[in-house]
């Protein structure tokens, strides 16, 4: 009668297991290392020539928000928001980008990033 399950002699089962099993923690770790330097690093992101300026975290967390003073225009209020909604979404396709450029290699590792 057939044997299934059996990895090999003696014992050769458990050490690829383990093996695979210690390749698979130190990708998890490689991912999380990746996604703490995208959590830190802050990105530029502008809108109308740089009137607007923002800054974010990889975690589209925003630091900043700068604008030129000779943008603000008190009878066109909806372009300043424009600008502002503009640069907002110019920083945040930027973190999706370093995403995807960092942990892209690591898939989602089965959901545990």
């Amino acid at each position: 009668m057939a044997k299934f399950g059996h990895f090999g002699s003696a014992g050769g089962g458990n050490m690829q297991m383990q093996n695979l099993m210690k390749q698979a923690q130190q990708m998890q770790q490689k991912a999380m290392e990746a996604q703490e330097e995208i959590d830190n690093t802050i990105l530029e992101g502008s809108a109308g020539g740089n009137m607007v300026q923002v800054k974010a975290t990889g975690a589209k967390q925003i630091t900043e928000i700068k604008i030129n003073p000779a943008v603000v225009d008190p009878d066109d209020v909806s372009m300043l928001e424009d600008l502002v909604l503009a640069a907002i979404n110019d920083v945040f396709l930027k973190a999706d980008k370093l995403k995807e450029e960092k942990l892209g290699a690591f898939g989602n590792l089965g959901g545990l990033m």
